[in-house]
Order: structure tokens, then C-alpha cells, then sequence
């Protein structure tokens, strides 16, 4: 058994073959997809995607890149969203200071609010944190406790000490095939098992010999295959990890 942890079946990407996509990775042994919501419409669409199929969960976030627009009317929405069935986390929320769509101070502003509404409705989140490692810590420390999950991983080791010394857990996606990708194997090396997630983050970030092409959720096999090279033990060993720490995370049946 696998699990997609972070993916983007809603997007447009997916019209054409959704349930292909969705058939490959059953095949493939990925018993559990958790569609991430990254923006209003997108966690509704998340939420609509879990009704329609037993293996997909569902997150109800919005992405620092669209905390510009974010309101009032926004939040309460979306808590709307994520007291429904099937919706196991809020995410993805965070800060992007790589491609800065919306003004740092309104990304801050956004995190906190999604990161007390989860505190409140008693739901882990999925972090994205892009070039913005000092100021993400600080408003999760703020936050306390939380129980979070870094989702694809960019960052150095005193980031992903202080991660863990959190309690947080770490998810790595399918750029940890890449070849110029070796600072980020040793991140993955240092991860203990027991707080290790795997992502595919499709559409984005197909791995080395699919760059190019769309991702989807079957190519999470491959990560599973190339993590296990890089930890030093069997493929098994982390499909049964991986699959037992995002059960255990997301509080899946």
C-alpha cells in the first residue's frame, strides 16, 4: 500500500483523464490519495472529488499566492468546507516569498488565520514554505501546538531540524529524482522513518526521465522505489512507513 499525500486532481490539468489517472493509481497500489485545496474553488472541488471516489480525502486550504484577495468571507467558508466529510486536514497554507504573489504581510496574515482555524477544528495542516524558512517557523511556533506536515521540502538542515524538534513531519516529492537534487537526498536521508510522508504534487514535478510531462499519483511507486535507495532499506519497508505515518496523520480508516 502507497498514499499521495499532496496532489491536484481538481485542476484542468486532469479534465481530459481524471479517471484514468485516478484507475492508474489504484493499479499502481495507492490505496489512498489526499487531494490538497489551494484555493476556495479548488478545496470545493477537492471536497466534490472525495465525495465521488472511496480512495480520494480531501484538505480545504488557500495558497499564499492568493492571499491578496483573502476575506472574511473566504474564512468562513472555509470552515464551511472543512467540517464535511472526508476533509482530513487544512492546506495547503503557508508563505511564498520564491514567486511573491501576494505581499508578505498579507501571506503572514493569512497563515495565522488558517493555522488558528485548524487549531480550532482540531485538523493537522499542510505547510507550504518557499524561501521564507525564519518566518514560517515563527508563526508555527506562535501557533503551538500544531501538527503540521512540510510539504515538499526545500529546506536546509538547521529548517528541517527545528521541523522535527516541532514534532512535524516531512514530505518529499517526486524532485528528489532530479539530478541536481543531491543537497536535497541528504535532507530525505536525515528524515527518520517515522516522520516521513511521500508526495507527488501532481500535476507538478514529474520525476527525472517524465520531466516535462504531467505528474500523477501512480508515480508515487517510483518516489517510494528511489527513497528506499537512499535510506538503505527495502522498498516494503517504506511503503509500509510512509502509508502508516499519512494514516496516522490524517486520521485515515
Amino acid at each position: 500500500m502507497l498514499v499521495d499525500t499532496h496532489c491536484h486532481l481538481d485542476f484542468p490539468e486532469f479534465d481530459r483523464d481524471r479517471e484514468d489517472v485516478i484507475r492508474r493509481a489504484k493499479e499502481q497500489g495507492i490505496s489512498y490519495i489526499i487531494n490538497i485545496g489551494s484555493s476556495l474553488l479548488g478545496s470545493i472541488k477537492s471536497v466534490e472529488l472525495a465525495r465521488a471516489y472511496d480512495c480520494i480525502y480531501a484538505t480545504a486550504g488557500i495558497h499564499p499566492h492568493e492571499a491578496d484577495s483573502f476575506n472574511q468571507d473566504m474564512r468562513v467558508a472555509l470552515e464551511r468546507l472543512a467540517k464535511k466529510e472526508k476533509v482530513v486536514a487544512i492546506g495547503e497554507i503557508g508563505l511564498d516569498y520564491f514567486k511573491n504573489y501576494s505581499k508578505a504581510e498579507n501571506q503572514r496574515e493569512l497563515f495565522l488565520s488558517l493555522l488558528k482555524l485548524a487549531q480550532a477544528l482540531n485538523l493537522p495542516v499542510v505547510v507550504h514554505s518557499r524561501q521564507a524558512t525564519a518566518d514560517t517557523l515563527k508563526i508555527l511556533k506562535e501557533a503551538m501546538p500544531v501538527k503540521a506536515v512540510l510539504h515538499c521540502f526545500s529546506g536546509d538542515n538547521g529548517f528541517l531540524k527545528a521541523c522535527l524538534d516541532l514534532g512535524f513531519s516531512i514530505s518529499f516529492t517526486c524532485n528528489l529524482t532530479y539530478k541536481k537534487a543531491e543537497d536535497l537526498r541528504k535532507m530525505a536521508k536525515l528524515v527518520p522513518l517515522e516522520k516521513l510522508l511521500l508526495e507527488t504534487d501532481a500535476p507538478f514535478l514529474s520525476p527525472e526521465g517524465f520531466r516535462g510531462k504531467r505528474n500523477e499519483p501512480s508515480q508515487i511507486k517510483l518516489l517510494a522505489k528511489y527513497v528506499a535507495a537512499i535510506k538503505g532499506v527495502t522498498e516494503e519497508k517504506i511503503a509500509e512507513a510512509t502509508s502508516a505515518n499519512a494514516k496516522n496523520f490524517f486520521k485515515l480508516p
